[in-house]
């Protein structure tokens, strides 16, 4: 369970506002626009799927732990998924598939829990 509750209307709002960079309309939004975009969307994930067995990285913004099963305490965790801010969104609406971001080398997942294709899309426009 995430630290602090999510406010679906909050992340609807964040993710929007990125909306027209995803789609080649507009410049990369504001560094503190993106953050609260992937941020939100992150722990959207993170509600959808209470746990602590795969760690799922955005650098520069957020990591979250999610999906059920086996708790990691130290050091690197055995199921890991990262990729950049923009891939991220992509997935979290739906505007790129799973299989697509790994075939594109977009997203690394190591681990045999770290597959999120069940979990995505987050959020639907």
């Amino acid at each position: 369970m995430p630290s602090k509750p999510v406010d679906p209307h909050e992340v609807r709002a964040a993710v929007e506002a990125v909306l027209p960079w995803l789609t080649g309309d507009a410049d990369q939004p504001a560094r503190p626009v993106l953050a609260a975009a992937v941020r939100l969307s992150l722990r959207t994930l993170e509600l959808l799927a209470p746990g602590r067995s795969v760690e799922v990285r955005v650098p520069p913004f957020a990591a979250v732990q999610c999906v059920a099963g086996p708790r990691h305490t130290r050091g690197t965790p055995p199921n890991v998924v990262e990729t950049d801010p923009r891939t991220w969104l992509e997935l979290a609406v739906g505007r790129l598939g799973w299989a697509q971001a790994l075939a594109d080398a977009r997203v690394t997942a190591s681990g045999s829990r770290a597959d999120l294709s069940t979990l995505l899309p987050v959020l639907r426009f």
